[in-house]
């Protein structure tokens, strides 16, 4: 006559610590995974913006950003779009002029192109032109007020 004994107290503290150790592990890798900088390759580190700023070119630039940046970084790129707060991390305030000024525009374009979680890639949505164009208008956030944007311009 076989008896199914239940397990021992001791094996269930032993399963519910390592239960408890395995997510904290998992908390912890993912924390770390979110935080990490954005490895650049160096040869995209180099890469300059084939294209010259024009207001043509960046009202391109603006329409795209419109239609697949906007809702994350917001309007003006200060990463307040409404769907912000869902993500994380949260998306980069493009207006942080200290922050926009120790990355290359190869960089811009490298993060634009392969994308980072939950940033998706645009290497297949856009092409490398209008990805070089949503690059001249993310410089142009970081832009003091009363400068020259990339267009020429002076911003109000």
């Amino acid at each position: 006559m076989s008896t199914n004994r239940p397990p021992t107290l001791k094996l269930r503290k032993f399963l519910f610590a390592a239960l408890l150790i395995l997510i904290c592990v998992l908390i912890v890798h993912w924390l770390n995974e979110q935080n990490k900088p954005w490895i650049v390759p160096q040869e995209f580190k180099s890469l300059k913006n084939p294209l010259l700023p024009s207001e043509s070119i960046l009202s391109s630039a603006r329409q795209i950003y419109a239609d697949e940046c906007a809702q994350c970084h917001g309007e003006r790129g200060q990463g307040d779009g409404p769907e912000a707060r869902t993500h994380t991390p949260l998306p980069a305030d493009l207006t942080d002029a200290k922050r926009m000024a120790t990355v290359t525009d190869g960089e811009i374009f490298y993060q634009i192109t392969e994308g980072r979680r939950p940033m998706p890639s645009f290497k297949r949505r856009l092409t490398q032109d209008q990805r070089w164009q949503l690059v001249l208008l993310v410089r142009s956030f970081s832009q003091p007020s009363g400068q020259t944007n990339p267009s020429g311009n002076k911003q109000p």
